[in-house]
């Protein structure tokens, strides 16, 4: 058996590597169009910024590695012009000498990835305007900065390549400044979730032009003016295009293989294609999402790996089954992480599901020991089935390790009241007796059993202040007049029993604490002695936080502060 595979890096690597192992007699042949064919795609934005100062450390194996230990023959810088689907052979030319010739195949996998998006703008194409998603990009971009030393840059776009970038520009002591069309970062949080990534970027000087449209670039003044729509430029010495990927499918598109999403390939769960003996895999495909079964689009190292273990099994004549992709993701923002999984709040609703959330603030450990920082969770789940749909977490230490759960848990098919069961490693250092997701748990299963009733963030100015509810806010009289939402009333929650009085049993009460612990105990007060009450999700430190970054997106002046 010949097998022929397109592009290398991880789904096409994995694949080689995994098909060799399952059939040691297999003629393999990898065609890469780059000088690279297993590279850390995730690490390029740190060695730009000097954290990885070795590039050989961003090549996983060379051909010459590859083929001692598979014997594989691994074609860098031959570029695959064509595939003859009836004569079953691709047509190839070398990038180095120009030769082109035909490879013939007994089944052939097509592992292009994806090509950054290039928008039809004027000016695209300066010297000064770069993308970054190669290891040669990575190398223009920091050959550029070594020998011009520049002082400022614009990021195009705000997903991963553009935060990390920021942040590496940063440790370099250029000014960064992202812009882009969506009013928020990073697309898998929802907006109340990626204040707290904005809030982290503005603290390290990093400058964010949200809600904003580019619509060109012009040389100027030995740099770049970004053109943007109704407001004035922004120029920079250089800027990197970081609006996101498009699958590179032209070969599949021209052998006439279906397509789905944004030209993407569409396969099986084989990750076979819709010609015989052609299989796909990685950034090009177009996958069922795990939680919705809706058809998405996903760019993540994870997932690529697996598709290219599960496509070499088939080819192998196994019959390996891939169930989906989950998006789950994580980021570091400056000292600070963000993670996610499954489906947020927003596109849940898009979806059409019926959702409802639960966010808390946990410490990182126990409070008790020394050094644990906050963390802000929201776990998303369906409303009547308490099915697990999504997470977010943002924080410091123990990011990384609770997603992790929360990931496993939704591919496990746990409700969310579930989460409460989980037994949990603890030790102070490291975790709290009542884990962070045992406490997501709890509240759901609250809610679950009409313990708990909450109101949310969207709540908040259609809340009636005509006297028909009581507004009350449970925290300290210092904490009150350091701030809080108008027309609430303060009474601290240890001083509530002794002045019910004062409240009316016949109005709805709708408490807010700090971080939703307070007021959810004044509730299980008020409820005990005939009110009615609905507890904040989430408390006043995110409701400030969200409310503090609207207000610096959508009006700087009006809010008297600086973006």
């Amino acid at each position: 058996m010949k097998v022929v595979i397109v592009g290398g890096v991880a789904g096409g690597a994995t694949a080689a590597a995994r098909i060799r192992r399952l059939d040691e007699q297999a003629a393999i042949v990898v065609f890469e169009r780059s000088g690279f064919i297993s590279y850390a795609n995730c690490g390029l934005p740190y060695y730009i910024g000097g954290v990885i100062e070795d590039p050989e450390e961003l090549t996983l194996q060379t051909p010459e590695s590859f083929f001692s230990r598979f014997r594989v023959a691994m074609r860098v810088r031959h570029e695959v012009t064509a595939i003859h689907p009836d004569k079953k052979t691709v047509s190839v030319t070398n990038l180095e000498t120009g030769e082109e010739f035909e490879e013939g195949y007994d089944k052939l996998l097509l592992s292009p990835g994806a090509k950054p998006t290039q928008p039809r703008l004027p000016g695209v194409g300066l010297d000064r305007l770069f993308t970054l998603r190669t290891v040669e990009d990575t190398f223009r971009i920091k050959e550029f900065i070594d020998r011009n030393h520049p002082k400022s840059a614009v990021l195009a776009g705000g997903g991963f390549i553009s935060l990390e970038l920021a942040e590496n520009l940063r440790k370099l002591g250029m000014e960064v400044t992202i812009v882009q069309r969506p009013k928020q970062l990073m697309n898998p949080f929802d907006p109340d979730m990626a204040a707290f990534i904005h809030s982290k970027m503005r603290r390290h000087g990093v400058g964010l032009a949200l809600g904003h449209t580019v619509e060109g670039f012009e040389e100027k003044n030995g740099g770049v003016d970004v053109l943007l729509k109704d407001e004035m430029p922004l120029h920079a010495d250089m800027v990197v295009l970081a609006i996101g990927v498009s699958p590179d499918t032209g070969l599949a598109k021209d052998a006439g293989l279906e397509l789905g999403i944004k030209g993407s390939i569409v396969v099986n769960d084989r990750m076979e294609t819709s010609v015989s003996d052609i299989y796909a895999v990685g950034d090009a495909v177009q996958v069922k999402h795990f939680v919705t079964g809706q058809d998405v689009l996903l760019s993540l190292a994870g997932p690529a790996n697996k598709q290219g273990r599960i496509a070499a099994d088939n080819i192998c004549g196994g019959d390996s089954r891939y169930t989906g992709s989950q998006g789950s993701s994580v980021v570091k923002v400056f000292d600070m992480t963000a993670a996610s999984t499954g489906v947020n709040e927003t596109n849940a609703k898009k979806a059409g599901l019926d959702v409802d959330t639960v966010i808390h603030s946990p410490m990182s450990h126990a409070g008790y020991y020394p050094g644990g920082k906050l963390m802000t969770m929201k776990v998303v789940f369906e409303k009547e089935t308490y099915r697990l749909l999504g997470a977010q977490i943002v924080g410091y230490e123990g990011v990384d390790k609770r997603i992790d759960v929360l990931a496993t848990a939704i591919r496990a098919g746990m409700k969310a009241t579930e989460l409460k069961d989980l037994d949990l490693a603890y030790a102070p250092p490291y975790s709290s007796a009542k884990d962070p997701v045992n406490m997501a748990g709890f509240m759901i299963e609250n809610i679950a059993n009409g313990v708990l009733k909450q109101w949310h963030l969207a709540d908040v100015d259609t809340l009636p202040r005509d006297g028909s509810v009581t507004l009350l806010d449970t925290r300290t009289v210092g904490e009150f007049d350091g701030g809080h939402i108008d027309g609430f009333l303060n009474i601290p929650v240890d001083e509530l029993r002794e002045r019910l009085g004062k409240l009316d049993k016949s109005k709805p009460v709708y408490v807010i604490c700090q971080s939703g612990l307070r007021s959810y105990i004044a509730c299980r007060i008020l409820a005990g002695n005939g009110f009615e009450c609905y507890n904040f999700s989430g408390g006043f430190r995110f409701y400030d936080a969200v409310m503090h970054d609207r207000c610096l997106i959508e009006s700087a002046t009006a809010c008297g502060m600086d973006k």
